[in-house]
């Protein structure tokens, strides 16, 4: 960037002592960011500039909100990296004020419809899956093997979107009655009936494990089930799977899509890569977005602890009653004490990529984080894997690792999930389409097959927070209808079902 380029930078409230530098190719030393401040070094894109002196210990602000003190006398012009920046201490729980600013309820948005796969159970699915259990581990490697064959037939059942093997570690050699171990339990059992299998679901189990299938599921119908005990030989185990799937797929290939009010999507929130951008173009637009599948009868997931207890005191306000302020700080405490058991530091959250990205800390991730959630009323909160059974916002406790995040979130019933990045990643599920949001344009240009929503018009003043928002909107209905491919879907991007588990192995 020449001298004679006008630097572009950030401010997101009017009470912040630090912005962010919009430009490509950052800042250099010596370009004037105000008639006062003269950059005193090169600052690179998305990264925080120090917009007066800061003393040591004093207060640097970002969102309105303290994201650290300074640890050493930096001037103004300088750039305020996470070297620069103690962690401030996390909002006291206990003296966190619960439903004292619930949001006033939004006009409804009447008539927003989407083609979905109506369930026997009154659940709407997005996908029509063919979806295959373990019950243990022990199974996969027969599983693989009968999956091959079973993909190769996929072609006569034309209605069939794909098999979902929902593999995992669990089942046996495990605790499977300590405390904690309800959370994978439940987690397989809401996954077992997840909408996009259309009620029906194939369960291969070993024979002799712990978790049994009907600790799983009490209602798996007989000629779905395959116990490879029971089998002499191999190929017997594998011919078995084969031909249930069949019967399975005959029955899914019935399944036509019908049209459903708006208000049985259930939509997850999630974001990975996160970057300084994430907080004031992706998450925004994706909180628009949110605000408006609550208006229009939809249930909204927003997720991941970690990235949430730094600004859960701007969270509790809006919980609709003291109940579930009182959940959502339960939530809050329980992942305290789970961190706490492995010695692990809060702020080991962010990644050496969102620092690159110029996240100076977990507070500061966090305070961006939260925009996904929108505006709306918290209506319930959920523990991990815990199924969804109300219309609205929700936050769903989860850890911030993307792959155990979408696991739990499925499990807590979303159909689709809306997912924003600063930094990029490939990241997928099969069991629901998954929309990516770019929070720099930089990242569109560079992925345009891989990102399907560039948020980064809105930094560079193109788009605004509401427009970008009302596109992923729409594009959610369209995706959700199959008119439109997410392209993790058109790449068969998927990542594998990762089951969070605090519970003992044995």
């Amino acid at each position: 960037m020449s001298k004679e380029q006008k630097p572009l930078l950030i401010k997101v409230n009017p009470k912040d002592n630090v912005q962010i530098v919009a430009n490509e190719n950052g800042i250099e030393r010596g370009m004037h960011l105000s008639d006062e401040i003269i950059t005193t070094e090169f600052i690179p894109q998305s990264h925080k500039a120090a917009m007066k002196d800061f003393n040591e210990g004093e207060e640097i602000i970002r969102y309105g909100e303290v994201i650290g003190y300074a640890k050493q006398f930096i001037p103004r012009g300088s750039w305020v990296d996470e070297s620069k920046v103690s962690l401030p201490a996390a909002p006291e729980l206990n003296e966190l004020p619960l439903a004292t600013n619930v949001p006033d309820l939004l006009p409804s948005l009447e008539g927003y419809t989407f083609l979905g796969y109506r369930n026997p159970d009154g659940s709407v699915g997005t996908k029509n899956m063919l979806g295959v259990m373990t019950s243990v581990q022990c199974v996969e490697g027969v599983l693989n093997v009968a999956v091959e064959k079973i993909t190769k037939l996929l072609p006569d059942y034309p209605n069939v979107d794909g098999i979902m093997p929902i593999n995992h570690n669990y089942g046996c050699g495990v605790a499977i009655n300590a405390p904690e171990a309800v959370i994978p339990i439940r987690t397989l059992r809401n996954l077992a009936k997840h909408p996009n299998f259309g009620g029906e679901l194939l369960m291969v189990s070993l024979g002799c494990e712990k978790l049994l299938p009907d600790k799983i599921s009490s209602d798996i119908k007989e000629e779905n089930m395959v116990v490879l005990q029971d089998n002499i030989g191999f190929m017997s185990m594998v011919e078995e799977i084969v031909d249930k799937a069949k019967s399975v797929l005959e029955r899914l290939n019935k399944r036509i899509r019908e049209v459903c009010p708006a208000s049985d999507l259930v939509i997850g929130l999630q974001c990975g890569g996160s970057d300084a951008f994430s907080g004031v173009s992706s998450n925004p637009a994706v909180g628009y977005a949110a605000d408006l599948l609550v208006r229009a009868g939809a249930t909204v997931l927003f997720s991941e602890v970690s990235e949430v207890r730094d600004a859960v005191h701007l969270l509790t306000p809006r919980t609709i009653n003291e109940k579930v302020g009182k959940k959502l700080i339960h939530e809050m405490a329980w992942y305290d004490k789970y961190l706490d058991s492995g010695s692990v530091d809060r702020d080991a959250n962010p990644t050496p990529g969102n620092k690159k990205g110029g996240l100076a800390n977990v507070v500061e991730k966090s305070l961006g984080s939260i925009a996904k959630s929108g505006s709306s009323a918290i209506v319930d909160v959920l523990s991990p894997g815990e199924k969804a059974d109300k219309k609205g916002l929700m936050y769903a406790a989860t850890p911030a690792s993307d792959f155990v995040c979408g696991t739990c979130q499925l499990a807590s019933g979303i159909t689709l999930q809306v997912f924003t990045t600063g930094r990029g990643t490939p990241y997928g599920l099969a069991m629901a389409p998954v929309i990516k949001v770019s929070s720099r344009t930089e990242l569109y240009d560079k992925w345009k097959d891989l990102i399907d929503v560039n948020a980064g018009r809105i930094v560079t003043g193109e788009a605004t927070i509401e427009s970008v928002g009302q596109e992923i909107f729409e594009l959610i209905l369209d995706v959700a209808s199959g008119k439109k491919k997410a392209w993790a879907d058109h790449w068969g991007i998927k990542n594998a079902i990762c089951l969070f588990n605090p519970a003992p192995v044995t």
